[in-house]
């Protein structure tokens, strides 16, 4: 089981996608994502498998949470920054995103 001391190790924030482009390297269909988390943090990339749902551009400027504290991970020749949390549904990955609009970098408390 996992404590709530684990939870609170994950620094997860709101960020708003404000580029999206197609990831054709991906083994599995996704998109590149920059996504911006406020001043504090700027700009930081991500890959999404979340094709089956959003297209290109319904996610501009859609808020949505990541986890800005795993190591970067190299999927083909994109380095991916941050994490964007989804559910997956039976017809592919939900978004988790804030039901109101907040603030870019806002921290998940």
């Amino acid at each position: 089981m996992a404590t709530f001391e684990d939870f609170l190790k994950l620094d997860i924030r709101v960020g708003e996608i404000i580029e999206v482009n197609d990831f054709r390297k991906a083994r599995k269909p996704a998109y590149q994502l920059k996504v911006d988390l406020g001043e504090e943090m700027g700009v930081k990339k991500s890959s999404a498998q979340i094709k089956d749902l959003y297209n290109e551009e319904e996610l501009i400027g859609k808020q949505v949470m990541v986890v800005v504290n795993f190591p970067a991970r190299q999927i083909a020749d994109f380095m991916s920054e941050v994490l964007v949390l989804g559910v997956y549904g039976e017809n592919g990955v939900v978004l988790i995103k804030p039901d109101q609009r907040v603030r870019n970098g806002d921290k998940l408390g």
